[in-house]
């Protein structure tokens, strides 16, 4: 069996790797766990590896606001100490502190 292990946690504040955007992750699968067509859209030379974390981000970047789904090794930790602007955070998350945001919920 194998296990993989989340880099980041619910709550923290990420940025993409390469393209222009942050955000709060706010769910992780422990693989990649959304459509074909969706993976395949992704130009060949940039898909993500299947059998890492993905992350589901509520995402901003300079002209909107989002929900994104981005492989682990496209995110790096955001040390910025900003928070996210996204309109959505309130409903899932409470205060903002050191790069994370409290979970508005208990996890099982």
């Amino acid at each position: 069996m194998h296990t993989q292990r989340a880099k980041y946690h619910l709550g923290q504040v990420v940025r993409h790797r390469k393209h222009p955007f942050r955000g709060v992750v706010f769910d992780v699968d422990p693989e990649f766990s959304n459509t074909e067509e969706w993976y395949e859209a992704i130009p060949e030379e940039s898909r993500p590896v299947k059998d890492q974390p993905f992350y589901h981000l509520l995402a901003e970047n300079d002209q909107s606001f989002y929900v994104a789904y981005v492989s682990e090794q496209n995110l790096v930790a955001d040390y910025s100490g900003e928070p996210v602007d996204h309109p959505d955070i309130p409903d899932l998350f409470g205060a903002f502190n050191d790069g994370s945001y409290e979970l508005h919920f208990q996890l099982n």
